[in-house]
């Protein structure tokens, strides 16, 4: 259990969600939450649980390496990671992240049924899911990382074209599930490759663009 990066990108994430949450209380994103079919304030408590839930890998395998990093911080895009102690030297652990993954993904599928746009958001996830791809790069020790603003962007540009009526609801799927498929699902072949403690699934070089880009999404739409 780690927070995937250092003390000032939290401090970030602190000043981001209060920012945002002044701009709730005062009305300026009413509509757009009201459009997510979520209420705001059940909003903002989901981003703080993907917060707090970033501390949780979940453990699914682990895959023998000969040699790992650990112990150090590696700054990726200007974001310094920190890479934790291996607890099992020989092994890179493959997990999923609570925060940066299930919690997300749980939103997603909600969003999903509640609203129909399974169609369209397939198509706005595989154009985001692409471009992340594409953007991603390995950073050894850390995990699969991409650059943070980028997801959210292309996410809210999608969503507008394809269903403008929906919008906010497809760029926040899209965001979100194209983060985590173009970066971590479609690299998984290179985890073996990382020398991390651990590879984990919405974690490290994924949470933060997967934490930002359903903020973006649905600020820009």
């Amino acid at each position: 259990m780690y927070f995937p990066v250092t003390s000032p990108i939290l401090a970030f994430f602190a000043l981001l969600l209060l920012m945002i949450l002044a701009f709730v209380e005062i009305g300026v994103l009413e509509i757009a939450y009201e459009k997510l079919g979520i209420s705001h304030r059940t909003v903002m408590l989901l981003l703080l649980m993907m917060i707090v839930g970033s501390y949780i890998n979940i453990p699914i395998y682990r895959i023998p390496v000969q040699v790992l990093q650990q112990d150090r911080i590696v700054t990726f895009w200007g974001i310094p990671y920190v890479v934790p102690h291996a607890a099992e030297p020989h092994y890179t652990v493959i997990a999923v992240n609570l925060g940066g993954a299930l919690i997300p993904a749980a939103i997603c599928l909600y969003l999903l049924f509640k609203n129909k746009v399974s169609l369209t958001a397939a198509a706005a996830t595989a154009v985001v899911a692409a471009v992340v791809y594409h953007f991603s790069q390995v950073v050894p020790g850390v995990g699969i990382a991409v650059p943070t603003l980028i997801p959210g962007v292309v996410a809210a540009a999608v969503a507008y074209v394809f269903k403008r009526r929906q919008a906010p609801i497809v760029a926040y799927i899209a965001g979100t599930m194209g983060c985590l498929l173009g970066a971590d699902i479609m690299n998984l072949a290179l985890m073996p490759s990382l020398s991390a403690p651990v590879a984990s699934i919405g974690g490290a070089g994924t949470f933060d663009g997967v934490f930002i880009s359903g903020v973006i999404a649905v600020l820009l739409v």
